[in-house]
C-alpha cells in the first residue's frame, strides 16, 4: 500500500495524447498500490473519461489551456483528480444517458462510466474556475495469514 498523504501531480497539455499518458501514469501508481487487473482497468476507464472530458468540455479543445492530473493517497482511499481551465459545471446537471429522452444523445455518458466504475465522484470547483473532478476508489485489501484483513 502507498503510504498516507502522498501525492503525485502532472500538468497535461490539451491534446488527445494525454488521455492515453493520463491512464498509464494512474494505473502504473494504482498498480504499485496494489490494485488487482479488473481494478485496474476500471481506473485506466475511469481517467480517460475524465481527461477526455476535460480535453473535450472543459477546456473545449484549446491547446493554451492546461489539464492537471493529481493522485493522492489517504488511508483507504486513492483518489484522482483530473483539473481543467473551462468554466466548470454541476453533476447534478449532466443529464442521465439512461433516461428514455437520452438513449440516443452522447452527453453524460462519460459521467455514467466514471460513476460505474468509482467508488464515490465529485465534481468541485478548480483553483482556475474550471472543473475539478475528483474520483475516490477505496485500496484494495488483502486477507493475512491470520484470518484478518489488512490493507497491502
Amino acid at each position: 500500500m502507498a503510504a498516507p498523504n502522498q501525492r503525485l501531480e502532472v500538468t497535461l497539455d490539451t491534446q488527445l495524447e494525454s488521455v492515453d499518458l493520463a491512464e498509464n501514469i494512474v494505473t502504473r501508481v494504482a498498480e504499485a498500490a496494489g490494485f488487482g487487473e479488473d481494478d485496474l482497468h476500471k481506473l485506466g476507464m475511469a481517467v480517460r473519461e475524465g481527461v477526455i472530458n476535460a480535453y473535450n468540455y472543459g477546456n473545449c479543445q484549446d491547446r493554451r489551456k492546461k489539464i492537471v492530473l493529481a493522485v493522492e493517497f489517504e488511508p483507504e482511499t486513492m483518489i484522482v483528480h483530473v483539473v481543467d481551465e473551462g468554466c466548470g459545471f454541476e453533476l447534478s446537471e449532466v443529464a442521465d444517458p439512461l433516461a428514455e429522452e437520452n438513449l440516443l444523445r452522447t452527453s453524460g455518458r462519460g459521467i455514467f462510466l466514471m460513476r460505474a466504475f468509482m467508488d464515490d465522484l465529485a465534481v468541485r470547483k478548480g483553483p482556475t474556475g474550471g472543473a475539478d473532478l475528483v474520483m475516490y476508489k477505496k485500496l484494495p485489501h488483502h486477507v493475512s495469514g491470520n484470518g484478518q484483513s489488512q490493507a497491502e
